[in-house]
Formats: C-alpha cells, sequence, structure tokens
C-alpha cells in the first residue's frame, strides 16, 4: 500500500524507513478503557499472544503496559511506558500515559514526544475532566488527534449527541470515520464510512478480529441479511443524517488539529480497534520536525534525540535508570558515540533498548521517531539533548510547580542517607519535585497529586527497602527564583527559611500563602518567580 502520509510538499520525502513510522500517545480520562485499548493494539502487532485484563487474576494475565507493583495493585497505569511493534507495513511506536490526574505532568512531557494523540472516550460518559486537560496539551502542540469511543456494547449516549459533546467541550470538528449499530446489548458492530463496509463484532471471542464485508454501498441488499430490519433503517437514516450535516474527511484539516476522525467500538471485545489502527497507519502523521533552537528535521542524517522521560528501577533486580528518548532526526546505530550536550561530554550508547512493555531488547538501529531507552547511572536527566555535535537545545518540556508539599522523613533515622538518595533519584525521574532547604534538615517533597505520595511511599519502600512517611509542611506551594543576580542574593538573604533548591541546584522560593508570593512582587521587583520550569539541556 502506498504511504499516503509523506512528508508536506515544501519538504524533501522522507526516507522509507523513517516515512513507516508513527509516534503517538494514548490520552484519556481514567476508566475509560486506554490499557485495554493499548492490549488490543500490542495483540493486533503480533507483539503479545493474550491479552490480559487489568483486574484478571493470575500473574500471565497481567496488563502487559502496566509493570510497576503499584499499577498492578490498583489497575491504574501511573507512569508513562512506550511500546514498539509493526502493523501492516508502518512500524508502530505507542507511549501510553497515566489517565490519573495525579499524574498528568508526566502526560504533559509524553506529549512532547509524540507526532499524534489518540483520545478515548468512554461513550456513556462522554468528554471527561481529564481528557479536556489532556486535549488542551494537544492543541498546544497542534497534535493531530484520533478518537475512539469505547464501550458501545454497554448502555451508551446518543451517537449524534456523543459527536455534539466533543465539538462543543472541545471545540474541535469531528468527522465519523465509522457509525454504531444498536448499542449495549443490541450492539452489532459498525458500518465503516471510510471504505463503505459492515463490521461486524463477534461476542463470543473477545480476542477474535471482527468479521468485514464489503458491501456496494449502505443500500447494498446483502446488509439485510446480517442487520435487523429496525437498526437497519435507523443507520441508513442516521448515516444520511451524518452526512449531511458533519464535515467528511479532511487530512489537511486533521494534520493541523482541526478536525479529528471517531471509530466507535468496544476495546475489551477486540471491536473498532483494527480500523482505529488502519486509520493511524493511512492518515497519522510520519515523524514530524521537533522545536529546539532551531527546527530540527527528522530526515537530516546527523543523529539527534532528547530526554522526555527518565525511569527507575524498572527492573529492580538491577538498580538500573532507563532514558527515554524521542529520536528527532537521522538512523542511530547502536555504539555510535553522542554528545551529552548538557554536560559537554561524549557518551557511547552501549547498549540501546526497544521496548515492548516490561520486555526489552537491546537493538542495533532505530530512526528518527522511534522510542530508545538508553540505561544509564543518572547521567541523563528530563530534557537533556544528545546530539553527533551540535549542541541543540529542545524547548517545550515542562516541569511545573508541585501544588501539595510534605516533609520527608526516614522510619528508620539511621537511614536518614539513603532516603536522600533515593529521592534524589525520584526528582531525576520526574516522580516528585524534591527541595532542599537552606535552613533545617531533611528534604521538601512536593507533587502534583495526592496519590503521588503512596506511589513515592510504596516504591521506596519495594525499591529500596526504606519506610518513609510524608508529614504535613509549613510549606504550601513552590516557585522558581529568577532575575539579575545582585537582586537574587538580596532576595535570599532576606528570605532564608523559604528558600531551596531543587535536584537541579535551582532556586525555590517555598510559599505558606498567596500573600507571600504578592509581597515579593512588592518588596522585590527584581525577582521572577515561576510556576513553571523549561527542562532542558
Amino acid at each position: 500500500m502506498p504511504d499516503t502520509a509523506s512528508a508536506p510538499s515544501n519538504r524533501p520525502p522522507l526516507p522509507p524507513e523513517i516515512a513507516r513510522r508513527r509516534t503517538f500517545a494514548i490520552i484519556s480520562h481514567p476508566d475509560a478503557g486506554k490499557t485495554t485499548l493499548t492490549e488490543k493494539f500490542l495483540l493486533y502487532g503480533g507483539a503479545i499472544q493474550m491479552a490480559g485484563q487489568v483486574r484478571a487474576k493470575g500473574e500471565a494475565r497481567r496488563t502487559r503496559s502496566d509493570f510497576m507493583q503499584m499499577e498492578k495493585e490498583r489497575g491504574i497505569s501511573v507512569s508513562a511506558s512506550a511500546m514498539s511493534f509493526d502493523y501492516d507495513g508502518h512500524r508502530f511506536n505507542l507511549v501510553d500515559t497515566p489517565g490519573h490526574s495525579d499524574f498528568s505532568e508526566d502526560t504533559y512531557r509524553t506529549l512532547t514526544a509524540v507526532d499524534a494523540a489518540v483520545m478515548v472516550i468512554d461513550g456513556a460518559k462522554g468528554v471527561e475532566s481529564q481528557t479536556r486537560k489532556l486535549f488542551e496539551v494537544c492543541r498546544l502542540r497542534d497534535l493531530p488527534i484520533l478518537t475512539f469511543c469505547n464501550k458501545m456494547d454497554r448502555e451508551a449516549r446518543d451517537t449524534f449527541e456523543i459527536i455534539d459533546e466533543i465539538q462543543e467541550s472541545l471545540a474541535i470538528d469531528v468527522t465519523p470515520a465509522s457509525w454504531p449499530i444498536g448499542m449495549g446489548g443490541d450492539f452489532l458492530g459498525c458500518y465503516d464510512l471510510l471504505h463503505d463496509r459492515l463490521e461486524l463484532m463477534d461476542r463470543a471471542d473477545r480476542n477474535k478480529v471482527a468479521q468485514s464485508i464489503r458491501l456496494d454501498g449502505l443500500d447494498d441488499p446483502r446488509m439485510a441479511e446480517h442487520v435487523p430490519p429496525s437498526l437497519l433503517s435507523q443507520l441508513r437514516e442516521e448515516v444520511q443524517m451524518a452526512r449531511e450535516l458533519l464535515p467528511g474527511f479532511d487530512r489537511q484539516s486533521f494534520l493541523e488539529g482541526h478536525l479529528t476522525p471517531i471509530w466507535f467500538g468496544s476495546a475489551i471485545n477486540s471491536f473498532g480497534v483494527r480500523e482505529l489502527m488502519e486509520g493511524i497507519a493511512q492518515h497519522g502523521p510520519p515523524p514530524q520536525p521537533q522545536r529546539a533552537n532551531r527546527e530540527v528535521a527528522p530526515e537530516e542524517t546527523p543523529v539527534t534525540g532528547f530526554v522526555f522521560k527518565v525511569q527507575a528501577n524498572m527492573d529492580p533486580k538491577h538498580r538500573d535508570r532507563v532514558a527515554f528518548v524521542r529520536l528527532a532526526s537521522g538512523h542511530f546505530q547502536r555504539g555510535m558515540k553522542m554528545l551529552h550536550v548538557r554536560s559537554g561530554k561524549q557518551m557511547t550508547v552501549a547498549a540501546p533498548v526497544l521496548f515492548l512493555a516490561a520486555d526489552r531488547e537491546v537493538t542495533e538501529e532505530a530512526w528518527a521517531g522511534d522510542i530508545l531507552g538508553i540505561p544509564n547511572h543518572g547521567q541523563l536527566r528530563i530534557g537533556d539533548a544528545l546530539t553527533e555535535g551540535e549542541a541543540l537545545r529542545f524547548t517545550g518540556i515542562p516541569s511545573f510547580a508541585p501544588e501539595l508539599l510534605r516533609a520527608a522523613r526516614a522510619g528508620d533515622p539511621m537511614k536518614a542517607k539513603h532516603l536522600d538518595k533515593a529521592l534524589m533519584q525520584f526528582a531525576e525521574e520526574g516522580a516528585a519535585r524534591v527541595f532542599k532547604p537552606m535552613v533545617g534538615s531533611g528534604f521538601v517533597v512536593g507533587v502534583v497529586g495526592a496519590l503521588q505520595f503512596d506511589v513515592l511511599a510504596s516504591r521506596i519502600e519495594l525499591e529500596y527497602g526504606l519506610p518513609v512517611r510524608f508529614e504535613a509542611s509549613q510549606f504550601t506551594s513552590a516557585r522558581w527564583v529568577s532575575g539579575e543576580k545582585p537582586a537574587v542574593e538580596k532576595f535570599v538573604e532576606a528570605n532564608k527559611g523559604h528558600i531551596a533548591t531543587d535536584h537541579d541546584g535551582d532556586l525555590v522560593y517555598l510559599t505558606r500563602l498567596q500573600w507571600d508570593i504578592d509581597r515579593v512582587a512588592r518588596d522585590h521587583p527584581g525577582v521572577r518567580l515561576t510556576a513553571t520550569k523549561e527542562m532542558h539541556a
């Protein structure tokens, strides 16, 4: 099949290996079925033999993309993991993201590393709060979005109502790629509007691919052999209305982020997933230029990439840390020497890995668009650039001020030093902000959502054997400090009790009330306090 997703006309054609790559994230509100959809993608891509439900019993059926102990227990994804597999002549690089709002910062950073997003919504609940937040981040980056309306085999809302809600609450045009036939107990399948074919769901076998019947339009007499008369007349009427009222699929509008195609299905029944994957393959963008102090095009020969995530202790048996690197350009080969721009040092990438959820394989090569794992001992941090010599700085990878602050105390005072080390590792991973106050001992730990404290305590105990308590802190928020050196020094001298440094050594002002922030603006006009910090080399 010819690749319809070539580079725009003003850019040279992409090398075939790069053009066939599709790097995307899945975003959704918790419980919309994102993890199940990820499973089915892996199943269709031949990457796994059997899909395991999130809460299924037995280790063999644990969800493959959720590898951390706590994710397994709670049935939620709390860290973004990457998976690569082939489908229909394309290489899919799927980046799974946490749906839980307490982990949204990880998701924001992940969205800097992808070229498109699949938005999963629940057919009964429609667009929920977390989906709306994540959608806004996609919009900031003009990411093309494909929508999957899940759980149509349960009682769902009216199809037009779902589409209206997406259009109104997200201010994006919606074009139906498929149309559901019935819902809940009567849900038979969908009519594929892009290819004029009937897709029928098999309720008996959840892992079976839907039966696909090519037809000559909706008036084909063979439709009546598969769809009961009442549902058939409803389908014809609704599709005619949809074609009159809703825009047709326009690839340019989709690539610019103004239009989203929507597929309907049931991930748990493997239904609608293949059509969605075909949509990603046929219409999704190939690797796009990345933003740095100049635009980095994927077809450039020199290899470049940036770290968007660090995961410590993916394998608890080895104290390893893997940096997830989005390759921005070039053809990477194992053993290459890369410049680590922040430190100015060369590093040989001897054991680069590609991911299949918790499994990973050492790879000999990778191309622009791929997500490469580089095991390291703490040299690589979020935002770092790797190049073949150019001092690039990739931009737009955010770090947010935490909304909850607590003091960290080791359960065993003799192990306080070990706790310091563990906390610094989690800070470098981006799992929490860790601040060292100028006055007093210990650390103040900041997170975006309360559930992160549970995850941290659980991981510190599991991975380091250290019981830890998070206690109330007098501080409620943190702001990064910048400005001319004399003004900053005067400010620090006057506010020692509020000053700390983060794990990069940058100055932070710890606040108790909004009044503290207002006072700084009044008394120290030469000092800037910011709630975000760009993470780059």
